[in-house]
């Protein structure tokens, strides 16, 4: 599995509700072809060395796929998934902009600032249309409720 060289955290984004209360944890890799299978071990490793914190939300994003982690799930370490998502309509017009043809070539800061882009824009929405289908999971989950108004954080060594 890969280190934590980069953040002695375990995670790259906290999410905090309008309360200031930290509500979902991302983690990003720019890897291709996970596995559900796959981000359940890597997400058990990061919890046996005690890298999270118990938040309602626990978000793995990857090139081509999200993993999305809620309530109950979110605190287990052995659990599945509660939703996986198709991140490809989510980055595709970041990557159009940014003139990227093949997302293999995106370091894994690039793919930091995309979601971090991507994310903002979603904290900010005054509200999430239920017609955007690849959105959907974020109203059916709980998320958007729960850290729209928010703010985003970087996670940094000390």
């Amino acid at each position: 599995f890969p280190s934590h060289d980069r953040h002695d955290t375990g995670w790259n984004i906290g999410v905090y509700n309008r309360k200031g209360e930290l509500i979902l944890v991302v983690e990003i890799k720019n890897k291709l072809h996970t596995s559900s299978e796959w981000v359940t071990k890597f997400r058990r490793n990061i919890f046996a060395h005690g890298l999270l914190p118990k938040v309602p939300y626990f978000l793995m994003v990857f090139l081509d796929k999200f993993y999305l982690w809620t309530d109950q799930e979110a605190r287990l370490d052995e659990s599945e998934p509660s939703y996986v998502i198709d991140a490809n309509p989510i980055f595709q017009p970041y990557f159009e902009k940014a003139g990227i043809k093949n997302e293999q070539q995106i370091s894994e800061e690039s793919l930091e600032l995309i979601f971090s882009s991507w994310l903002t824009t979603i904290l900010y929405l005054k509200g999430i249309s239920n017609e955007v289908e690849s959105q959907q999971w974020l109203i059916d989950s709980g998320l958007y409720a729960a850290i729209a108004g928010g703010s985003l954080h970087y996670e940094v060594v000390a």
